[in-house]
C-alpha cells in the first residue's frame, strides 16, 4: 500500500538540520558497513537518552544505498536495529551467494531465488504487509535506491518520496510507489555475471534492471544530496550552512591495484575486459566522494589523491575550500583501503587483503566484520555529530 502521507510528510516538511545516510555497494563487504553503523548507533543511542529503544531511522531523515547498500538502507529505513541487520546478513550470506546450476553458470555465477525469498520474508515481517511496495507505510524514512535500467541504458535512482514526478497517486500507470519493494532491492543487487537481472513491470512494459553499482552511483552520496535539494526531485531542502545538513557516507572498502610495471602490450583484450569495469566503478565512487568534499565541510575521510589530499577541515596545508562558501552541508566519509597498508593502519596487518577484496568472500565474513569493527572504533567520533544531536 502507498506510504501514509503523515509519515513522510513530517520528514519532507521538517526544518533543518537534515540528516542523510548514504551506503556504497560492495557485495558481502556490506558487513564492513554494518559494523560502522553499529558504532554510529551505539554512539547516538548513548546521547539520545530518550527512554525508548533507539534505531537509526529515528535519527536519519533520508537513507540511500546501492547494491548491498540498498539492502542495508532498506533495513535501516524499516526501523531495524543494526544487530537485526547483522543477524540477517550472517544468516543469509550463503543464500546471497548460492551457486547457480552448472548450465546457468555460463550466464551468471549465483542463483537469485534464495535471496529473493529471504528478502520477501524479511520485508513482509518488518512491514506487516504480505506484499510491501516502495510506497510501504512500513518505511520510516525517505529511501532512495540506485538501479540500472538495462532496457533504457540509464541509471534509475528510485525513491519513496510521494512528491516525486513518477510517484503519483495510486492507480497511475507506472507509479513507482507500486513497485514491489523486494524487487527494487533485488534489482539494485543484480550484479552482472554474479546474478541474473530483475524484471519489473513499469506500467504495461517490462524493464530489465541490474546492479546500480555499474552506474556512476555505486557511492550514492552526492546523488542523494541532489535528490534532497534540487527542485526537480521535489524534496527541496535548502541548506545554506554546514550546520543545516549532515551527510554520512559509508564505504565497503576499496582495493586499488597500482601496477608500476605495466607495459602497453600488457593491455590486451582480456586485460581490459577484466580490469575496466572495476576501474570505472572506483573512479565514479571517488568522484561522488570528491564532490561531497568540494560542496560539503568534510570532518573525516581518507586521502583522495596527492593533489587534493583529503580536504578534511584542519588536516593541513592542502586546504579544504571548494566552489561554495560557506559549504552547504557537513560531510562524514568512513571507508578503508583493503590493501596491506590500509589494513595495517587499522591494526589488522595479519589479514590477507586477497581474502577480503572480493565481493563474494562469504568464507571470510568474520574478517570483514573485524575490519568494520576496527574502522568504527577508530574513526567514528562524537565530535563528528556535534550540532546534529
Amino acid at each position: 500500500m502507498p506510504q501514509e502521507a503523515s509519515v513522510l510528510e513530517s520528514k519532507l516538511d521538517k526544518k533543518p538540520p537534515y540528516k542523510l545516510l548514504a551506503l556504497d555497494g560492495g557485495g558481502i563487504r556490506g558487513l564492513i558497513t554494518i559494523e560502522v553503523l553499529a558504532a554510529i548507533e551505539a554512539l547516538l543511542e548513548k546521547e539520545e537518552r530518550s527512554g525508548k529503544e533507539f534505531v537509526l531511522s529515528d535519527y536519519f531523515d533520508y537513507v540511500a544505498g546501492t547494491s548491498t547498500g540498498a539492502v542495508i538502507a532498506t533495513c535501516v529505513a524499516l526501523g531495524m536495529r543494526v544487530d537485526e541487520i547483522r543477524a540477517m546478513y550472517l544468516d543469509s550470506a550463503e543464500l546471497m551467494f548460492d551457486k547457480a546450476s552448472l548450465l546457468n553458470r555460463l550466464r551468471f555465477k549465483y542463483d537469485d531465488e534464495p535471496l529473493a525469498r529471504k528478502l520477501q520474508s524479511v520485508l513482509s515481517l518488518q512491514t506487516g504487509e504480505a506484499q510491501p511496495t516502495l510506497g510501504s507505510a512500513g518505511l520510516k524514512t525517505l529511501l532512495m535506491m540506485v538501479l540500472r535500467n538495462a532496457s533504457t541504458d540509464s541509471p534509475w535512482p528510485l525513491s519513496n518520496n510521494p512528491r516525486a514526478k513518477y510517484n503519483g497517486p495510486a492507480g497511475l500507470a507506472g507509479c513507482n510507489l507500486e513497485f514491489p519493494l523486494w524487487q527494487v532491492v533485488r534489482g539494485s543487487t543484480a550484479a552482472p555475471t554474479y546474478f541474473p537481472p530483475e524484471q519489473i513491470l513499469v506500467g504495461k512494459q517490462q524493464f530489465v534492471f541490474v546492479d546500480g553499482g555499474i552506474t556512476p552511483y555505486n557511492n550514492p552520496a552526492f546523488q542523494l544530496f541532489l535528490m534532497a535539494t534540487a527542485e526537480p526531485y521535489r524534496v527541496c531542502w535548502k541548506p545554506k550552512r554546514p550546520e543545516e545538513m549532515l551527510i554520512v557516507s559509508i564505504g565497503t572498502g576499496t582495493s586499488p591495484k597500482a601496477n608500476g610495471q605495466l607495459e602497453p602490450d600488457d593491455m590486451n583484450l582480456l586485460f581490459n575486459a577484466t580490469t575496466l569495469p572495476s576501474a570505472l566503478m572506483f573512479a565514479a565512487l571517488n568522484e561522488q566522494d570528491l564532490l561531497c568534499r568540494m560542496f560539503g565541510k568534510c570532518l573525516i575521510g581518507d586521502v583522495l589523491d596527492r593533489e587534493v589530499h583529503s580536504m578534511v577541515v584542519g588536516s593541513g596545508a592542502h586546504g579544504s575550500g571548494g566552489p561554495v562558501d560557506p559549504k552547504l552541508f557537513t560531510y562524514l566519509r568512513y571507508n578503508v583501503e583493503l590493501t596491506r597498508p590500509g589494513l595495517s593502519v587499522l591494526g589488522l596487518g595479519d589479514l590477507d587483503p586477497r581474502d577480503v577484496q572480493k565481493l563474494d568472500s562469504v568464507e571470510h565474513k568474520d574478517a570483514l566484520r573485524k575490519i568494520g569493527e576496527s574502522l568504527g572504533a577508530q574513526r567514528v567520533k562524537l565530535d563528528h555529530f556535534n550540532g546534529f544531536l
